[in-house]
This record gives C-alpha cells, structure tokens and sequence, in this order.
C-alpha cells in the first residue's frame, strides 16, 4: 500500500515530470541518433524507448512479490534517481561509440550496446509506472492523465532546448527533470535534499558544457568529429551544423554528413584568374598553376546545375535550399537581378551566411538583388504572388531524405506531383523547374523527377511533354554517382533554346547530354537491362508517357508520388532489396540507400524478436507457473484488446505526423505538434473517462467514435490540409488544434477504461496488459511506417480505424464491479 494517497498533488506533479523526462529523452535521442548514426536509426529511438517501457512492466509482474516490500514513494525516488544517472551514462555511451555503415558483426555487437543501453532509462520508467498504475486502478484516471500531459509539455519543450543549449545538453536536461521528480517522490526530507542536489548538478553541468563542451560529439557515422578543422557547431531542432576547413575552403556539414561549398568568390570577379581552391585535386591545381590561374566561372558553369542559367542568365531565380551559396552565386554573377533564396536552417541563413562567414562569403546573401527568406520552400511558393523565370533545387536533402524519408518521419514533400503542380503555378509561360539529383550508372531519382513532372503536366492538361524536357549530367554516370539536371519547362522548349544548349555542351566537355526534345523517339518498348545505355532509360521514360508503365519494366520504383504517399527517395523494390544487399552492391555511394531500406526491415525484425524476448515469453512462462494468478481470468483474450488499443493509437499517430509534415512545413514541427496535442488531449479523455464512462463496459462508445472519426479523417485530411497549407504558421497551428484534439481526446479513454475493468474483475495482469499496449507500439512504430510506404498514408490510418474496431470485439466485460484478492 501507499504511504500517502497516490491522487495527492505531488504524487501527480511527480509522474507528469517523469513522464516529462522521458518523451524529452526520446525526443532528444531522436535528434542526437540522426547525427551519430544515420538518419534511418533515428526512428529506432520510438521503437527502443517503448520496448522499454513494456519490458518494465514485465518486470513488475514478474517481480510483484519482491517490489511490494517498498512503498510507491520508497520505488519512485529511488528509481527516479537511478533514471537521471542512467540517462547520463547512455548520453556517453552514444556519443562515444563508433559505429560505421559496414553491416559487420562488430559493428551490429556496438549497435546492440547502444539499442540496449539506450533502453535502460525507458526501462525504469516502464517499471515505476506499471506499479503505480497497477496499485492504485481507482485513480488511474488523473495518473494516466498526468502521464500524457507530462509527455505532451516535453513536445512543447524539444524544439526550444535544442535551439537553446543544443542535443547532448537537452538529453542532460531531461536528467534535470528526472532528479527533481526523485525528489518529488521522496517521504524523506533529507531523500528530498539528494534528490534536488542531483539536480542541481546536472544543472551545474549543463551550464559547463555550454562553454566547455565536456560531453559533445566524439564519433558521428563512425568518423571522430572533435577535430581541429571544425571551425564551427551549432545545434537547432532541425539538424546539427558545423563548419569545416578543408585548406582554404570551408564547407557547411549538415548533421556530420551532407555538406554544402560555403562560396569565397566575389561576383563581380569570379571570371578573373585567382587561386585555386585548397580542395582542387592535383592535376587541376597544377593545369591553374600552368595556366593564368584558376578561373572560378568556368568551374562553376562546368557544372550540371548551370544549364539553367546558361538558359536563363537573367531569369528571376527562386532557390529552394540555397546552403552555402553556390546556386545564388551563379544566378547573380551570371546576370540575374532578382533571386529569391528559401533556406529552411536559420543557422546556415543567419548564423554562418549572414554572421560569422559573412565576410568570407563577400556578403553573398545580403547582396541588393538577393532575397534570403528561412522557411519552408514549398510553402513559401505557394504563398508567393510572384511568378519565377527559375524554380530552382539542387541536390536538397540529397542523403538527409534518402534515409529519413522512410525511417525518420522526414519524407520530402518538396518532390510530390502537388508541389510540381505548385511550382508550374509560379512559374512564367515560359518559366522552368530545375532539379538536380545525385545520380547512379542505374538512374532512379533523377528518372522519377521526371516521372514527376510528366504526371504534373498531365494534370495541366499537355498530353505529350516530351519536348519539355533536358537531362545534363557531370559526366558519364557509374557506381558512386554524379549530379545530374532535369530541367522541365512549363512550355515545350524551343529551337534557340535547344540551340543554345547544345552549343554550350560542345565547350564544355565535362558535360554530358543524356535527353533533349526529341531523343523520344529511340525508347524501345522495355528497359532491357544494366547494359542498357542511360540514355535509354530516359527516353523510354519520356517517349513511353506512361510513367506507371515504365516503371513495371524497370529495376528500381520511379512511380510518381504524392501528398498521400510523400517518399520519393524510395525507389528500391521491396522483392529486389535482399538479393540487392547479398549481391554487394552499391559499394560507393549508394550503399547508404541499399543500408537505409535493410535497416527498416531489420529494425522490424529486431522489434519483433526484442518483444518477444523481453514481453511474451517472461509472461507466459511466468503466467504457467502461477495458475492462481490467472484463475479468474478467461484465457488471454482479454488482453489482444490492449494490443488493438496500442497498434491503433500508434498507427493513428504515424499517419497524422506524416500529414501535417506538408501542412506545418517541417517534421520536426509535425512531429512535436501532433504528439503534443494528442497526448495533452488523450490526457484530458484519460480525466473524463471515470466520470462520463461510469460502467467500463461503455468503452464500446468511445471505440466506435474513433472508427468513425479516423474514417472520416481518411477523406477529409487531404483536401483541408491541401487547402488550408498556405495560410499563416499561426493559423495553421490553431487549425491543427482544432483538428487533432477530438480525436485525441476519445483515444484517451480506451487504454485507462480498460485497466479499471480488469480490476474490476479482479484481474490482477495490469502489468501485463501495460506491457501488451507497449508492445503493440513497438511494433506498430515500424509496421505504420512499412504501410506508409507500400499503400500510402491513407492506408496506414485506415489501418488504426481497423484495430480499435477490432478492440470493440476483445474489450473487456466486467461482469460487475467484484473485487478478488487472488494470492500471488
């Protein structure tokens, strides 16, 4: 029993915290795996911090008898306390340990520590909760809520930690949080004293390390980060940034991987002879020595990306993800008087371009003819009333989306047969889009720009585009890929444009032509294989119109995707992967991919055996051993209603953060917005559900009106976000409110509605029932993600709607309110 009442003010203010503590935890771990590992094992920290949980209340189950020597308060400052040093020791493990992209034993065994480590924090949460919930079922209600609005008011607070005092140190602060919770929990006045003095500490070591970085990155993607040519770091909720010096040069990292040429070149000078860049490989660097020095826009117009301004020299320019400058740089000094840059980091607009490399850059973006905007760039289109000459995207979120876009709640809603549509609306009659992707010896994303851009002309009402398109690559393409340029003119492309092209191809011999209007006509009826020329891929492409059909016949997905079904880096076949990965290719460059869909499958087959290990089977062997523990109860049938439960609430959330990435601009906003408001909302259903569901067996009525909310949600998200997108950050945020919280409050309702039921038939498997929930989310966290991906976001809610009508099947009937005391 407890030593004072559980309901108590303090007790509530304790869970809140503890709940608090961990969802920032999880957040922060997402963040911080995106730099140190890859952006696809960001998603493994959802996964990992609920297999926690669950695998804590196992844990209680199990060791009921033993833990029942402690009171609620005794457990929870106790194992408060040990959480904010285990959440410490975690932060160094991670940091610290170096694991690569090789799929090595050594490497998975390092991945295992860090999986498993990354656990114990979750573990201890899972096990304080499990026991309180199961103590005290007459006030699970206000508990369950505290829990939820605890979780709801760290999404509030990721966002600005991370701007604030950056990763490592927003994961020391949910140590703060989880000490003074200790403190909370304590009877004791001097347990109280150690539990804020624990506190205080970590507070004392923030403030440190925001100076002397004493805990900072040490590996990132198996590669030490603390080295002397790091000029620069800073943190924000969207990625990690620091500058490196390589020689002279100086390159802006995005999250210790993809990099962007921050440009040293003035304007007005760079068709003068200067000094080459310190990077330049040898041969060139001695050609400049030979020569009358380096000359800086012959480099830069020897490249894929400058086809657009050899055809618009003097266009107006929008450019989406300008980075470091260097498609400004050629807008501007090639004659353009008005370009619009949309940079979506205020760290690389402000900090690095505006501030401390301001003069290095000479001041490119503050530039009179230039216009730098931080935001989104497809909203910022959208809600633009300008029409460009040049809508402009070069190699954006090149690796970051690769793998993000499937396994990080981060696909690109920038490359959607919609945005297309967006972009060719802000376009002048003769304007054009121009995209550059990285691109392999077999294409797949510069072909599927394509496909997109035939699918949004098709919705103009062009039946045959094939004369609105040109392919330029930098060179031949092979294994570890080059950039290639697809431009796609609202207007067929004319002679002298034509002209123009081919004989600024014939100077420059670095490029290579790879489609032109009216190369269509040598598509055959079939890709024919690896042999095939590249050439051949796009113009069967194009001269096909039918990139569906294409598509069929081709190694890799090039279908056109869509606002409902966003992940245009997914361009593998799912029957292809395995025999792709055991075949060892894409060794270069396009390993990351090949690694970036295997860990999706790996990390649903690792959830699955992780459940079953550290959930199912304790249970069950446990269960067996205990027949009096379950006599009351009819079989486990009872239980797969907290299974439905979970696998709804989770397949429901997915769905919705994926929406609202197009309508609020960012994941990282969708994400903390959607959580925020359904667990703040769920936490309010968790209050009313004793009081309006005063028979647990009306949980029917909450059921049913989620199956028809998210049915409802199924047809109307897409046309009200679509409709609604371009409106002020503001509104868009009240209208997200409005939109999530009635579902978020009748999904509050099941889960605290169904554990009074048990214990009101005497069951006493609460733990398990808690254990069952987080196993479902387990493995529901990376099965909605599988759904997405293969049948779209539309499916996957669909999905949710399934199970909770499947849990107005299982859901617990009491037969009246009896209360049996079984013995343990």
């Amino acid at each position: 029993m407890l030593s004072s009442p559980t309901g108590s003010s303090r007790t509530l203010a304790a869970i809140a915290l503890v709940s608090f503590s961990s969802l920032l935890l999880e957040l922060g771990m997402t963040r911080l795996f995106s730099v140190v590992l890859f952006y696809h094992f960001a998603f493994l920290a959802i996964s990992v911090a609920l297999l926690g949980l669950g695998a804590g209340g196992v844990f209680s189950y199990v060791r009921r008898a033993w833990l029942e020597q402690w009171s609620v308060r005794t457990l929870g400052a106790w194992l408060c306390g040990l959480n904010a040093v285990a959440i410490l020791l975690v932060l160094e493990v991670v940091l610290r340990l170096p694991i690569s992209l090789e799929l090595s034993r050594w490497n998975f065994a390092k991945l295992t520590v860090v999986y498993l480590a990354t656990a114990v924090p979750f573990f201890f949460t899972g096990l304080l909760f499990s026991v309180v919930f199961a103590r005290e079922t007459v006030r699970i209600g206000r508990m369950y809520a505290s829990d939820l609005v605890g979780g709801s008011l760290a999404c509030l607070a990721i966002v600005p930690l991370l701007d604030w005092i950056g990763g490592p140190n927003a994961i020391l602060f949910a140590a703060v949080s989880m000490a003074a919770a200790a403190a909370l929990w304590a009877e004791s006045r001097r347990a109280r004293r150690a539990g804020f003095a624990l506190a205080a500490g970590f507070v004392v070591l923030i403030g440190a390390n925001h100076s002397g970085r004493w805990i900072d990155i040490v590996y990132a993607k198996g590669q030490r980060r603390d080295q002397p040519w790091v000029e620069y770091t800073k943190w924000n909720a969207i990625s990690r940034i620091e500058v490196d010096k390589v020689g002279e040069a100086k390159y802006v990292v995005i999250d210790a991987d993809a990099s962007t040429a921050i440009m040293n070149v003035d304007p007005a000078k760079w068709d003068q002879p200067a000094d080459p860049p310190a990077n330049l490989n040898l041969v060139d660097r001695d050609k400049a020595a030979r020569g009358q020095g380096y000359n800086w826009k012959k480099d830069l117009m020897s490249a894929a990306p400058a086809i657009a301004n050899v055809l618009r020299p003097q266009g107006k320019f929008a450019i989406i993800g300008p980075g470091g400058g260097v498609d400004v740089l050629r807008a501007v000094a090639s004659g353009s008087k008005d370009v619009t840059a949309i940079e979506i980091n205020d760290i690389i607009a402000t900090d690095v371009m505006r501030g401390k490399y301001a003069d290095y850059s000479y001041h490119l973006y503050e530039r009179p003819e230039v216009h730098l905007h931080v935001g989104d760039g497809r909203s910022f289109i959208r809600n633009s009333k300008e029409q460009y000459d040049v809508i402009q995207m070069t190699l954006v979120d090149t690796w970051a989306s690769t793998a993000a876009g499937a396994f990080a709640l981060s696909e690109n809603n920038l490359y959607t047969v919609e945005a297309f549509e967006e972009y060719f609306q802000h376009l002048k009659p003769d304007g054009f889009i121009a995209i550059t992707r990285w691109e392999f010896k077999e294409p797949r994303e510069a072909l599927r720009v394509v496909s997109q851009g035939i699918e949004a002309l098709h919705r103009l009402g062009t039946k045959d585009p094939q004369n609105h398109f040109l392919v330029v690559s930098d060179g031949p393409l092979d294994a570890d890929g080059r950039p290639v340029a697809v431009v796609i003119k609202k207007s067929a492309l004319d002679e002298t444009e034509i002209r123009e092209v081919r004989q600024y191809l014939s100077a420059n011999d670095s490029l290579h032509l790879i489609y032109q209007p009216g190369m269509a006509s040598l598509f055959g009826e079939t890709y024919e294989g690896s042999g095939t020329p590249t050439e051949f891929a796009f113009c069967t492409l194009i001269g096909q119109n039918s990139p569906r059909w294409t598509s069929l016949h081709y190694p890799y997905n090039i279908t056109p995707v869509y606002d409902s079904n966003p992940f245009f880096f997914f361009t593998f076949k799912t029957s292809d992967v395995i025999d792709r990965i055991l075949a060892g290719t894409g060794r270069g460059m396009d390993w990351r991919i090949n690694l970036g869909v295997t860990v999706l499958f790996m990390v649903l087959v690792i959830s699955f055996v992780a459940v079953l290990a550290f959930l199912i089977l304790p249970l069950l062997l446990f269960s067996r051993s205990r027949k009096l523990e379950t006599r009351n109860a009819s079989g486990f049938s009872r239980l797969f209603y907290f299974l439905a439960i979970g696998l709804g609430f989770i397949f429901v959330e997915i769905a919705l953060i994926q929406r609202f990435v197009l309508f609020l601009g960012h994941p990282v906003y969708a994400l903390t917005v959607v959580v925020f408001l359904m667990l703040l909302f769920s936490g309010l259903g968790s209050a009313a559900a004793r009081r309006w569901l005063t028979h647990s067996a009306r949980v029917w009525m909450p059921l049913l009106a989620i199956v028809a909310g998210v049915s409802i949600y199924v047809w109307l998200l897409p046309v009200v976000i679509s409709r609604l997108v371009g409106l002020d950050f503001v509104l868009k945020l009240l209208l997200s409110g409005l939109m999530i919280a009635p579902l978020g409050f009748l999904m509050g309702m099941p889960f605290p509605t169904g554990l009074r039921a048990l214990d009101e038939l005497g069951d006493r498997r609460i733990e398990w029932a808690w254990a069952l929930n987080a196993a479902a989310s387990v493995l529901g966290s990376v099965s909605a993600m599988v759904i997405a991906i293969h049948f779209g976001l539309n499916v996957t809610l669909a999905c949710g709607a399934a199970a909770y009508a499947i849990a107005v099947l299982f859901r617990v009937k009491p037969a009246g309110k009896v209360r049996s005391e079984v013995a343990g």
